[in-house]
């Protein structure tokens, strides 16, 4: 690394070079050499000669993006590397088929073979090391490379006392004193508040913004609108959508981890939804019921935060985080897909308005689905894919709107919008709570203890999902402050019949995504794998995207151009997207298909096939029967059969032997897993 650092230092690198061919970039390398006055000029033939020989003779591309080619002379009196960032990426014959941006021309005098390796193992190294290289692909200058050396140096520091201290108040660990884990997630996360700014001044914020506001505001109408049928029309549209805009401000200034983002979500719907049912059943009325049990739901919530009781998300594993998100990612399909097929059911709509809704919502999936993958294409300028990459959502909503509009014949369905600000059903916004009897004051911390539970497990099993270490994320989470934002939030928007929110999980993992760098590579059974580099962990996408759904309700005029069956296929969209990285749905696909082509990673090369499909069938009956409850007249305790995956897990210790469990069940995908592409 110091020979690295002394190019640098020395001016002997080149950024974004425009070449595209590996003789060009010779060429300019070597004119560096020789502006030094390291290579003799009568000798700069003869070495780009050898070079491009041994190029010739076998690629030096070694993956990751990186090459090495070198040669080695008697002339030479030192080692010199000439580091070189293209302006564009080429070919080079890649193993991983990743095409090569950074080259390090190593040049050096012969017998020193023990030397080379070295700088070859430390290049290696350095270059496998994924913040490293997001750092060196964004840095602008001398200054910037060098600190990028610096952060990579410091974290392969050793741990210190001091660090190893720090790392036992870890983010899910009990403090064992009132408020100690609030505190533990003020000093981790609040430090980096003004990087959280910071670091949403960029274009990929931008293109985030613009997407999540569509997927943000679409299950909200969505959600609203089933909530309305199933409240009686007490909670609606406009409540939700004014909820989700001022709780997503509130949170995204205020919580722990701002990539999550809050929604309305199915379970809490269906918690909802059986809420007033059993108010319709004993003769209460719903909105003073639902404002006790939302005060009992939000004290409770807050005494979990202030007694670190988010600490036991600790049990909760890779098993329970992959059945919950399959869990939300199929009720995002199967939602959409029943929308869009009932318009082929229903006697009273005609079948050019039902195939018109199905050529919206599909060509809405399909133009958001392969702008998204646009990045990879061979077209275009590299700035110009990943606009469009990061803009496809919101490209796909306005194309399709668009074909609605012009297409005149047809009447298909837009979104239900009032048209004027207020309630759903006309009711006051305000429900005094002392108004309600002391049955129904006392008798909510009942089902209030089901709703916490509920909300509890939907809140943090998201943010487990958004903080897990294969998202590469550095800042750390706050799952006691978001616990207690939530729980406020809920209490006081019981009172105005506002609906709960709490981390959505689709949409959340979706902004993640969105704000993550990321890299494909082919791995040797031919199968592409994409890793996260580097994600944006910023307030300020998560802030505009919720002003932006507040000012929607300025614009319902303009909301009701948009077709719902674009909507439709924004959700399908989502849920489509959220399955990828889902290791359950990866083992679902092993079932089918021949077991000579079964992908070569970390669990396949250390668990029998039998013991996989086995642990793959026990989350697909755990996935079944939360459907099941879901949908049964004992929808409730819902939250308590998610809750129960903990246990499930547990007892499976006795059933499949540890080792397979530990690769099955790994918190995060191996080191050896990324350095098999390097």
């Amino acid at each position: 690394m110091q020979l690295l650092r002394k190019a640098i230092l020395d001016d002997s690198f080149l950024l974004d070079l425009d070449a595209r061919d590996i003789e060009s970039i010779f060429t300019a390398a070597l004119d560096q050499v020789v502006g030094r006055g390291l290579l003799a000029a009568d000798k700069r033939d003869e070495v780009e000669r050898l070079l491009i020989e041994r190029e010739a003779q076998s690629a030096t591309a070694i993956g990751s993006a990186v090459a090495v080619p070198h040669v080695y002379l008697d002339f030479f009196e030192d080692p010199v590397i000439v580091f070189v960032r293209l302006k564009k990426p080429i070919n080079l014959g890649a193993p991983d088929g990743v095409p090569t941006r950074f080259i390090f021309v190593l040049l050096g005098p012969e017998g020193r073979a023990a030397e080379h390796l070295d700088t070859l193992m430390n290049i290696a190294r350095i270059m496998s090391d994924e913040e490293f290289r997001y750092d060196a692909q964004i840095a602008a200058n001398k200054r910037a490379m060098l600190d990028a050396l610096d952060r990579f140096a410091k974290r392969r520091e050793p741990a210190t006392e001091e660090d190893r201290d720090e790392a036992t108040v870890s983010e899910l660990q009990f403090t064992g004193k009132p408020f100690g884990g609030l505190i533990a997630d003020m000093r981790r996360r609040y430090p980096h508040y003004a990087s959280d700014i910071r670091e949403g001044l960029n274009t990929k914020t931008l293109g985030s913004i613009l997407f999540l506001f569509f997927a943000c505001l679409a299950p909200s109408v969505t959600f609203g609108g089933i909530m309305a049928e199933k409240t009686g029309g007490n909670i609606g549209v406009v409540e939700m959508i004014l909820a989700t805009s001022i709780c997503g401000v509130i949170y995204a200034l205020g919580s722990g981890q701002p990539l999550n983002l809050l929604g309305g979500t199915g379970p809490i719907l269906v918690f909802i939804a059986i809420l007033y049912q059993l108010t319709e059943a004993l003769e209460l009325p719903f909105l003073q019921v639902y404002v006790w049990v939302g005060l009992w739901t939000g004290l409770y919530m807050v005494l979990c935060a202030v007694f670190d009781v988010s600490a036991l998300m600790r049990y909760f594993t890779r098993f329970t985080d992959e059945i919950f998100a399959a869990l939300i990612s199929v009720i995002f399909i199967v939602e959409a897909l029943r929308k869009i097929f009932s318009y082929f059911t229903t006697d009273d709509v005609s079948e050019a308005k039902a195939l018109l809704t199905l050529i919206l919502a599909l060509g809405t999936f399909l133009i958001a689905s392969n702008l998204s993958r646009f990045k990879r294409s061979r077209y275009l300028m590299p700035a110009v894919r990943e606009f469009l990459a990061d803009l496809g959502p919101t490209i796909a909503i306005a194309a399709m709107t668009t074909v609605a509009i012009f297409y005149t014949s047809v009447d298909v369905d837009a979104l239900a919008i009032p048209d004027s600000f207020g309630t759903t059903s006309g009711r006051t916004w305000w429900t005094h709570p002392m108004d309600a009897p002391m049955k129904v004051k006392l008798g909510a911390a009942i089902p209030a203890l089901f709703g916490a539970v509920l909300v509890y497990l939907d809140q943090n099993i998201t943010a487990r999902l958004i903080n897990n270490k294969d998202n590469k994320l550095t800042k750390g989470g706050g799952y006691h402050i978001d616990l207690a934002i939530v729980g406020v939030l809920t209490a006081i928007f019981s009172l105005f019949g506002l609906p709960w929110l709490v981390a959505a999980t689709v949409r959340s993992l979706n902004h993640l995504r969105s704000l993550a760098t990321t890299e494909e590579s082919i791995g040797p059974d031919g199968a592409a794998k994409t890793t996260i580099v580097k994600v944006r962990e910023t307030r300020m996408s998560g802030f505009a995207i919720h002003v932006l759904i507040g000012c929607s309700l300025l614009a319902l005029d303009l909301l009701k151009f948009i077709p719902t069956a674009v909507l439709y296929g924004l959700f399908l969209y989502m849920g489509v997207v959220s399955i990828k990285g889902n290791q359950f749905f990866e083992r679902l696909n092993l079932w089918p298909m021949d077991a000579a082509r079964y992908p070569s990673n970390h669990y396949t090369r250390r668990v029998p096939m039998s013991t996989i499909h086995k642990f793959t069938l026990v989350q697909l009956a755990c996935l079944v029967s939360l459907w099941v409850i879901r949908s049964s007249p004992i929808g409730i305790l819902f939250p308590v059969a998610i809750a129960a995956l903990v246990p499930i897990r547990f007892a499976m210790d006795r059933f499949f032997e540890q080792e397979h469990l530990l690769a099955l069940d790994a918190e995060e995908v191996p080191q050896e897993e990324f350095d098999r592409f390097q």
